[in-house]
């Protein structure tokens, strides 16, 4: 005997209708092409240390290094090209992946750090091993010592600019400091370094 159906509940076509539509989004989330990446942004090309460096290292192609960096920051005094750093040299230490400023280098960039009316005085320190415990930016004062056992403290406070040494005897660099000082007191360490014996301490903070 021929029997006929129920209608079908209004609540569960409605559910399946929405099952169907679900299913039928996320399969076109799932084949959805991937979004292409974001382009980067803009930024400056600034030239950085490949390795870790000590002061006074001639730099070469291979100590050298390209990085893009936020225009935020980037640091003054950088350049774009590897070329124009070599063969110069370092007055102070850099670590890897650090941009290589003109105050980095034992140049015209050392000379924008001088505070008014102070000028560059090399110093040469008879040892070694004290140059090496000195970095850019301490301060130091520096002793004469005269044949009669004799010290006299020549400069107070002076600001170390750059350590171009490296701490070997065949370094030309060797115990050399370049000092912020007066007029007076680079002449009265020029004339102290032709008789005397140059050391340093350091002054506290």
């Amino acid at each position: 005997m021929f029997r006929l159906r129920r209608p079908r509940s209004p609540a569960l076509l409605a559910r399946r209708i929405a099952a169907g539509a679900l299913v039928a989004l996320a399969l076109a989330l799932a084949l959805r092409p991937a979004p292409a990446p974001a382009e980067a942004a803009a930024g400056r090309r600034v030239v950085v240390a490949a390795v870790d460096l000590p002061a006074g290292a001639r730099l070469t192609a291979e100590h050298l290094t390209v990085a893009t960096l936020p225009e935020a920051a980037a640091p003054a005094g950088t350049v774009e090209r590897p070329a124009l750093l070599e063969r110069q040299v370092l007055a102070s230490p850099v670590r890897r992946g650090e941009p290589l400023t003109d105050a980095r280098l034992v140049g015209t960039g050392l000379t924008s750090r001088l505070p008014a009316g102070q000028v560059a005085a090399p110093v040469r320190l008879a040892d070694l091993g004290v140059s090496a415990l000195v970095r850019p930016g301490d301060r130091v004062d520096v002793l004469a010592t005269d044949d009669a056992g004799t010290a006299e403290r020549v400069a107070v406070a002076a600001l170390v600019l750059a350590v171009p040494g490296q701490g070997t005897d065949d370094d030309p660099g060797a115990g050399l400091l370049l000092l912020a000082v007066d007029e007076g007191t680079a002449t009265a360490l020029a004339a102290a370094s032709t008789t005397a014996t140059l050391t340093i301490s350091l002054p506290p903070p």
